[in-house]
Order: C-alpha cells, then sequence, then structure tokens
C-alpha cells in the first residue's frame, strides 16, 4: 500500500472522530487534537514507558512463535511420519481460542512478562505452524528433485529452496496475527500486572475516569499494533525481493 493512500485514509478517520466528538459534545469522546496533545505530554513519561513494556512483549513473542514454528513447520510440511504425529494436536488445539487459558497461566507462571509473553506465542506459534507446514507440503517434488539433482544438500535446500517458498508464508501469518496479538496483549496487561499499555488504559486512565488520557493510551496501543504491521511489511520487501519485481 502507498503512504499516500495510508495518509488519505488516517486523515479520513480523524475528520469523522472530531466530527463524532463535536456532535457528542461530551468528556467520553474528546477531540483527536486534545488526544495528540496529550500525546505528545505523556510520552517521556508514563506512556513511553508502557509503550515500551508492551511492544517488548509482542516482539519476543513474536520472535520465539516464528523460531520454534517455522522449523517445525518446514519438517512436518516435508515429512509424513511428523505430519502424522503432530496433525491430531494442531487439528484439537488450533481452533481452541488460546486467550481462556491465560488464567490458568498465570497461576501456573504468576504474574509480570512471562504469562504475557507465552499466551501470545501460543496463538503465534499455532498460525505460523500451520501456514509453514502447509506451504512446505505443496513445493512441487519435481522442484525438489531437479535441485538435488545439481548436488544441493540440506542447507543449500534450505536456503534457496524451502525457506524463499515459506518466507513469505510466515510473513502473511504474522501480518494477520498482529491485530490479535495487540488485543489479545491488552487483555493480558488488564490485570495482574503493573506495566503495559492495557494496564495504562484500564487501570491509570479508565478507573479515574481520565478520558483524554486513557485515549492517548488507545492511540499508543494503535500505533504499536500499525507499526509493527507496517514493520512485517518492511521485512517483506527486504527478505523477498522477489516478490515485487515486475
Amino acid at each position: 500500500m502507498r503512504r499516500s493512500d495510508t495518509a488519505i485514509a488516517s486523515l479520513a478517520l480523524l475528520i469523522v472522530w472530531q466530527a463524532a466528538a463535536l456532535l457528542l459534545h461530551n468528556p467520553i469522546l474528546p477531540g483527536p487534537l486534545q488526544v495528540l496533545l496529550a500525546v505528545v505530554r505523556l510520552a517521556p513519561g508514563a506512556l513511553g514507558r508502557h509503550f515500551v513494556a508492551s511492544a517488548a512483549r509482542v516482539l519476543l513473542s513474536t520472535a520465539i512463535a516464528v523460531g520454534l514454528a517455522t522449523p517445525l513447520g518446514l519438517a512436518a510440511g516435508q515429512s509424513a511420519g511428523l505430519n502424522r504425529l503432530i496433525s491430531p494436536i494442531v487439528y484439537v488445539l488450533y481452533p481452541i481460542p488460546k486467550i481462556v487459558f491465560l488464567p490458568i497461566i498465570v497461576l501456573l507462571l504468576g504474574i509480570g512478562d512471562l504469562p504475557k509473553v507465552v499466551i501470545i506465542t501460543l496463538i503465534l506459534f499455532f498460525q505460523v505452524l500451520v501456514v509453514v507446514r502447509d506451504q512446505a507440503a505443496s513445493i512441487r517434488p519435481e522442484l525438489l528433485l531437479s535441485v538435488r539433482s545439481l548436488g544441493a544438500g540440506r542447507l543449500a535446500m534450505l536456503r534457496f529452496v524451502y525457506l524463499p517458498a515459506t518466507l513469505p508464508a510466515v510473513l502473511t501469518s504474522l501480518r494477520l496475527s498482529v491485530g490479535t496479538a495487540v488485543a489479545v496483549l491488552f487483555f493480558a496487561e488488564s490485570f495482574a500486572t503493573t506495566s503495559g499499555l492495557g494496564y495504562y488504559i484500564f487501570v491509570e486512565t479508565w478507573t479515574r475516569l481520565a478520558y483524554v488520557d486513557m485515549y492517548a493510551g488507545v492511540v499508543a496501543m494503535s500505533v504499536l499494533g500499525l507499526g509493527l504491521y507496517f514493520a512485517i511489511d518492511g521485512l517483506e520487501r527486504l527478505l523477498c525481493p522477489y516478490l515485487f519485481l515486475e
């Protein structure tokens, strides 16, 4: 998507927001300018600190999920035996909303960063695993045989066949999962913690009816989600330039 299109869409949303604030004329919906000024005022302090905590949790969870799910998905996609072993587990666990495990994870792991990282990792892990497995299994056998006939070993196959074939699928699954991950992060941070944007929005601002500061937190969480989305787009252009050849 072009940057100009993103800017136009953002401007349209701001106009609708401002119009709604003027029509409602209620403190529960401040205008975008008030909220923007609050973001600028709060960013060097509490808001910035909570933003960094949330971003660190999401980035760590994403790295762990991709690091675990990608090799397992590649192996399962090319090994019928391994696929038969893990497919029933994936079939049972994948459709279950992982957020329902959050209270159990908190009971087992306590409060702090670890339960938040674990729950987001669980969500991303299965989404990446399924996509990579299916993509690896769809690689044509004749392509694999032709590369092997040129003397390619395991590392060469991984570098020149499997990774180029599955990287777009990994990045697509991550792009689709960003919204879910940020939503789960908000829910996970709204209790049993003292840091993160979820805590800031729900505990530090909503409970004391600080509406402008609350909307500043919502904007910060939206920026986090958009930043992750655009970062994945950038990675795709960097790691998969062959997708953009005309």
